[in-house]
């Protein structure tokens, strides 16, 4: 007994449900018309493969999932997966390094498509000083280091706001790709129970209001950040294109002045 794959047409109009978008409006985008594209998700045509790289683009489908897109469609997958510890990926390692260790006092981590911490430079190491060995067995996780009671989550004073931001961020990764390790992840930390406190809430230090900040507590000092996070531009490599480069900007002086005591 088989069971027969998803179509290209299937897995397109899965994606522009998914977008929201009307097959008219996707017509416009791909420069085609929505007859063609009707045909397509129904089968009675089979597109080319410029119209399957076209159509993916158009609807912002992941990099992994424009593979399987292809192959639905008869044709060879475009993009690689390449190890980050392969040969052919040391200049993007020492870019990487240089931009954590130039980016230092401050915390600056990158990020896989799970949040598993592929590299980070010593700001986030001292966030991270006396947390339980569990939780910084390789390989570390970002999201659960967070949300784990006995992770940063009791040194966190806006828990519920910096938690809250953290879910609805997965939420809409989720939406937005097909990844059930995502989703387990979601779930695990999600269930996570989240102690009340009673300084909960607003940060009773100064904070920047351009955005939410972490305030976060380390040893005695009340530190507050702003998170920025950045991805490669037109990936050509499903790993590179599933990186994300978190820096964390201090939010006030106080902030920058005990980091920068830190660095020496």
């Amino acid at each position: 007994m088989t069971t027969s794959s998803p179509t290209v047409g299937a897995l397109l109009r899965a994606w522009r449900e998914r977008r929201g978008i009307s097959q008219l409006e996707l017509a416009g985008r791909a420069d085609s018309s929505s007859r063609h594209i009707s045909f397509v998700e129904t089968g009675r045509s089979r597109p080319s493969e410029e119209m399957v790289l076209r159509l993916a683009d158009r609807l912002d489908v992941p990099v992994r999932e424009r593979n399987s897109l292809l192959l639905a469609a008869g044709y060879a997958p475009r993009y690689g997966q390449t190890a980050l510890d392969d040969p052919s990926m040391e200049t993007l390692r020492e870019g990487i390094e240089r931009l954590l260790t130039g980016y230092e006092p401050y915390p600056a981590l990158v990020v896989d498509a799970t949040y598993d911490v592929v590299a980070a430079n010593r700001g986030i190491v001292m966030l991270l000083d006396g947390l339980p060995e569990h939780l910084l067995t390789p390989p570390l996780n970002a999201m659960r280091i967070t949300l784990h009671p006995e992770g940063l989550a009791p040194r966190i004073r806006n828990l519920a706001q910096w938690r809250g931001h953290l879910l609805a961020q997965m939420e809409r990764q989720i939406a937005l790709a097909r990844s059930e390790p995502l989703r387990a992840l979601y779930e695990e930390v999600s269930s996570y129970p989240v102690a009340e406190r009673a300084d909960d809430g607003e940060p009773r230090a100064p904070v920047a209001s351009i955005a939410l900040p972490l305030v976060i507590e380390h040893d005695g000092h009340l530190l507050s950040f702003v998170s920025s996070i950045a991805t490669f531009n037109t990936p050509m490599d499903v790993t590179v294109a599933e990186l994300a480069i978190e820096t964390m900007l201090p939010a006030d002086p106080a902030t920058v002045k005990y980091l920068r005591s830190l660095g020496g």
